[in-house]
């Protein structure tokens, strides 16, 4: 998928990185200060962690 696509609300799930499999919500994108995206996803659960905006696909609502 491509980064750009990526917006708030999104329901997403991680497709490689340390959080693959896990499925939550795209909650903040920031452009780092060397061009990468990073996003933090928050899950149905309340926990909430970040990872790169190219290891997620977005998906429809599970």
């Amino acid at each position: 998928m491509a980064d750009n696509q990526l917006k708030d609300g999104d329901f997403c799930r991680v497709i490689a990185g340390t959080h693959q499999g896990k499925t939550g919500y795209v909650h903040a994108i920031n452009t780092s200060k060397t061009g990468h995206i990073t996003i933090t996803v928050l899950q149905k659960n309340g926990d909430r962690f970040k990872t790169l905006g190219r290891n997620v696909a977005v998906i429809k609502e599970e």
